[in-house]
């Protein structure tokens, strides 16, 4: 992990560069979190599930589903490169999203050491899923041309 010292604008165009180069993932359809018991992990976990979780009630897995009655959300996620200074990153495009579209986000980290590292998997309610794609590939221009 990085640790960095510098402006607020030194930071902004740092992590345009890293929004450039990390590797972006959108998934299709919609994602929602199926709750089940720690007792029940071997017969309910999914291989289709993208992020497992628990606290000392429940398992939460990140798993497709279409089913209008449960809150469902779109999914993109970063891979970045190895040699990327990203400290900072999910604090800073979640404030854009923030303040741009005006919706919260979770984000579900992990680390896979033959692709660079950490991987993020974001999430935002579904409905805003375009508003989404377009602020994120915008701020991908934006770190392309800087």
């Amino acid at each position: 992990m990085y640790i960095s010292q510098e402006t607020p604008e030194q930071t902004k165009n740092r992590l345009l560069k890293v929004i450039a180069n990390a590797q972006l993932t959108v998934f299709e359809g919609t994602y929602f979190f199926e709750e089940f018991a720690t007792t029940d992990f071997s017969r309910r976990i999914r291989t289709e599930a993208l992020a497992l979780v628990r606290d000392n009630e429940l398992w939460s897995q990140l798993v497709p589903s279409q089913d209008a009655s449960k809150e469902l959300f779109f999914i993109f996620g970063f891979h970045f490169p190895e040699d990327s200074d990203n400290s900072g990153f999910v604090g800073w495009l979640a404030t854009h999203l923030k303040e741009e579209l005006g919706t919260g986000v979770f984000v579900i980290c992990g680390q896979n050491s033959q692709r660079g590292g950490i991987f993020d998997y974001w999430g935002c309610p579904s409905q805003l899923a375009e508003e989404v794609r377009i602020a994120v590939e915008n701020l991908r221009i934006e770190g392309k041309a800087n």
